[in-house]
């Protein structure tokens, strides 16, 4: 069996840390240009050389998106910026376009992947792509677990698959109501997610009444179940979307996809239900399995209007530990008091609950209650832990 690489988005620098505390092998990133999330925080260059200093300490991977379709006036900057990435030493760049594909290989020395948007979805595309220089594909999302199967056993070539967040609407990503809507466009970063707008539908010119407006998105992919066998047919990357995703869901969803791959491997037992409820902590929209059961019905998409609640387990995150007192120093996110039950995200999973013993600020003043977003407190925990792990309200 291939060793698989889990690998996660990173929305900025500290999701690039959280996104390895917990468990990814590599990460992917966007820098402030040529990328498909315009609105993510997004990375400088001096953003990425610090990322890529951090990973390879850890001795794992940063790739970088440049995965948007070029016209004309976008392209000018492109070679000079393609050699300032391998000049800091990402580990591959990418593309969705041929020509960006052009591009890195005639400016420079890095390995880039092929991007799902261009709808890679049999072993010839793959052979094609691995002929012209591509170390990777990254396969259409519209394909099925058997489908993908046959592919990876026509194919040598590294391919990788899709298995939790975001789905789009349109075939691969390449969607063009923003344009339409919004005149921002989805295919250069600037996607305005029209398809989850609420609508009122019409019939031979009459609005129909109906209870709640009409909406086409898709839900969220979550591919717990389909993992094991993914891994036992040798794809070789599974991705985790979200570079815009909180911290939160990010430490979450990474750490139950490492659990599972490593328990897989292992030949555990796996506990699906327990790694889903694990996922529905971080989640604020429904889940499904996308195409990977076969085509979607409609228990697949969201037609209605949905108003899931702000998900606020999430307390904050774990600055430094004394062990000789016990005691957490914490960067706070959500309000919380001192009297709640708490557990800690560790990369091992989460702890069992547990009371505070004490809760004070940085003086140790004792404090009743966490009142305020980015302050930082003192928590005492039966649990030893260790920087960036989370406290979470159980």
């Amino acid at each position: 069996m291939r060793r698989v690489e889990l690998l996660a988005p990173a929305g900025d620098l500290t999701k690039l840390k959280i996104a390895l505390h917990y468990g990814a092998d590599a990460v992917y990133l966007g820098g402030t240009e040529y990328s498909l999330r315009a609105r993510a925080s997004n990375f400088t260059l001096e953003d990425i050389e610090a990322g890529v200093r951090f990973a390879h300490r850890a001795g794992r991977k940063v790739y970088v998106a440049v995965n948007a379709f070029f016209h004309p006036e976008d392209a000018e900057g492109l070679p000079e910026y393609l050699k300032k990435l391998e000049r800091i030493g990402v580990d591959a760049l990418i593309v969705a376009s041929t020509g960006a594909a052009s591009l890195v290989k005639r400016h420079t020395s890095l390995p880039f992947h092929i991007s799902t948007q261009q709808s890679t979805t049999n072993s010839e595309a793959v052979r094609f792509w691995s002929e012209h220089g591509a170390e990777r594909t990254i396969l259409a999302r519209e394909l099925t677990i058997d489908e993908l199967e046959r592919l990876r056993s026509a194919t040598e070539s590294e391919l990788e698959v899709f298995i939790h967040g975001g789905m789009c609407a349109s075939y691969s990503g390449r969607c063009t109501l923003s344009n339409n809507m919004t005149l921002r466009d989805a295919n250069r970063g600037g996607c305005a997610h029209s398809c989850r707008w609420n609508y009122d539908l019409h019939e031979r010119g009459e609005k129909l009444d109906m209870k709640t407006p009409f909406s086409m998105g898709s839900k969220d992919l979550a591919a717990v179940r389909a993992v094991p066998r993914l891994l036992d047919m040798g794809i070789d990357a599974l991705k985790i979307e979200g570079r815009m995703k909180s911290i939160h869901y990010i430490a979450t969803v990474v750490n139950v996809y490492r659990r599972l791959i490593d328990g897989h491997l292992r030949g555990d037992t796996i506990d699906f239900a327990a790694l889903e409820e694990e996922i529905v902590k971080a989640e604020n929209r429904p889940t499904g399995r996308g195409f990977l059961a076969g085509f979607p019905d409609e228990t697949e998409q969201l037609y209605d209007l949905r108003s899931e609640p702000v998900n606020k387990v999430f307390l904050g995150i774990v600055e430094s530990y004394d062990e000789s007192r016990q005691e957490a120093l914490i960067d706070v996110r959500n309000r919380f008091s001192a009297q709640e039950t708490f557990e800690i995200l560790t990369p091992a999973g989460p702890t069992p609950p547990f009371r505070a013993a004490a809760l004070s600020d940085e003086e140790e003043h004792s404090l009743r209650t966490a009142r305020h977003p980015r302050e930082k407190v003192r928590l005492r925990t039966p649990h030893k832990v260790t920087r960036y792990d989370l406290l979470r309200r159980v």
